[in-house]
């Protein structure tokens, strides 16, 4: 499993559809916006968190984790390596989730509850096998979140785009109060402050980066159980 993470509006969805028509031997599952945007608790969460955070943050959040656990406890059961996700509880939880409590939108009981919730969770979830890291400047993101009007995040602002890269880095690159499971996981980081969509140059980059990626794990992956599987039978 292999996980595609980024800010707000670096072009995760997009991206993974261009995976989808380009690496057809990679197996895709998108992130499941729709529970959280889209009118089906008779309300989008998603736009009453940016309208009022301290009000929804503890509902959104334990909304999130419950749908990307239930999606990463299904896809363990796929025998296909090459899968690609979009998001995940640990983006959910080091960026979103922190962000919220550290800017005082959940109360300190709501976090602990929160946190022993995802602790649980990340320690009996299998591990992916690298993440995908779409980096774009803030100002980019911010742009192309306004370019793409959204009501949900009307209410978006770049200084939050701003800390929500600010926790990115901090859990992807610099792998700092993460869980000990998720500290050698490599990483891939992608520059998305261009346009790729309309660059087939490149995107064409970007793609082979990342099949790249995925093939090298693979094999890496493969080579350590099998000497693990070498020293067991032999010891």
């Amino acid at each position: 499993m292999y996980i595609l993470e980024g800010n707000i509006g670096v072009g995760k969805s997009t991206f993974i559809q261009k995976i989808k028509q380009y690496l057809p031997e990679l197996e895709v599952l998108t992130e499941p916006v729709d529970n959280w945007t889209n009118q089906i608790f008779g309300q989008s969460l998603l736009e009453n968190f940016y309208k009022d955070t301290s009000r929804w943050a503890y509902t959104l959040e334990n909304l999130a984790m419950i749908q990307r656990t239930k999606d990463h406890i299904e896809i363990q059961k796929n025998k296909n390596p090459k899968i690609v996700v979009e998001r995940s509880i640990y983006s959910g939880h080091y960026c979103f989730a922190r962000n919220s409590f550290e800017n005082g939108h959940l109360a300190k009981i709501e976090w602990n509850i929160y946190q022993k919730w995802a602790d649980f969770l990340i320690k009996n979830c299998q591990t992916p096998s690298g993440f995908l890291y779409l980096k774009a400047n803030p100002e980019v993101c911010f742009e192309r979140i306004k370019k793409r009007n959204r009501m949900s995040e009307k209410k978006l602002t770049l200084a939050y785009v701003k800390q929500i890269d600010q926790w990115h880095e901090k859990f992807l690159v610099k792998k700092e109060e993460i869980h000990k499971n998720l500290k050698n996981i490599p990483v891939l980081q992608i520059d998305c402050n261009t346009d790729f969509e309309n660059n087939p140059k490149i995107l064409k980059k970007h793609l082979e980066q990342i099949n790249n990626f995925i093939n090298d794990t693979i094999l890496d992956t493969k080579a350590i159980l099998e000497k693990t599987a070498f020293f067991e039978q032999n010891l």
